[in-house]
C-alpha cells in the first residue's frame, strides 16, 4: 500500500503541474526574468541591501548613513513592486500559494483523522505549517 500511496502523489504531482495556477506561476516567473528593466532594479536592491547590511556590521555605524541607505532601498524596493511584471507575479503566486494551502491542508487534515470528503482549509483554518500550530483539534 506504500508504493499506491506514493505513486497517488506523484500523479497529485502531475496534476498540480498542469493546473492552471501552477502555469500563471511559471509563465509570470519567466516574464519576471525577461524582464531586464526587472532585473536592473532587483540587482540594484541587492547591491543596496548588502551595503546596509555592511554599514550595520560595523563596530560604530553612522545611524544618518543607514538612515539614508535604508530610505535608498526601500525606494528600489517600490518601484520593483510597482512594475507590472512583478504585480503579475506576485498575483500569481499568491493564487498558487491559496492552492497549495488547501492541498496541505486537506493532507494534514486527513492525517489527523478528519474525514476526506470533508476537511479543507476553509473549514480548518490550517495553513499547513505546523510549526507555529498550538496543535489540532
Amino acid at each position: 500500500i506504500i508504493v499506491d500511496i506514493i505513486e497517488l502523489a506523484r500523479e497529485l504531482g502531475a496534476k498540480i503541474q498542469e493546473d492552471e495556477r501552477y502555469l500563471n506561476l511559471k509563465i509570470a516567473s519567466q516574464v519576471n526574468d525577461s524582464d531586464e528593466n526587472l532585473q536592473t532594479l532587483i540587482n540594484e536592491f541587492n547591491l543596496k541591501r548588502i551595503n546596509v547590511s555592511n554599514e550595520l556590521s560595523k563596530s560604530t555605524h553612522d545611524d544618518e548613513k543607514i538612515r539614508l541607505l535604508n530610505e535608498d532601498l526601500q525606494k528600489c524596493y517600490n518601484e520593483i513592486m510597482k512594475n507590472e511584471n512583478m504585480i503579475n507575479y506576485n498575483r500569481a503566486k499568491a493564487d498558487f500559494d491559496e492552492l497549495m494551502r488547501r492541498i496541505n491542508a486537506i493532507i494534514v487534515g486527513c492525517a489527523n483523522g478528519e474525514n476526506p470528503r470533508t476537511v479543507d482549509v476553509l473549514k480548518s483554518e490550517c495553513s499547513g505549517n505546523c510549526s507555529g500550530c498550538a496543535g489540532c483539534h
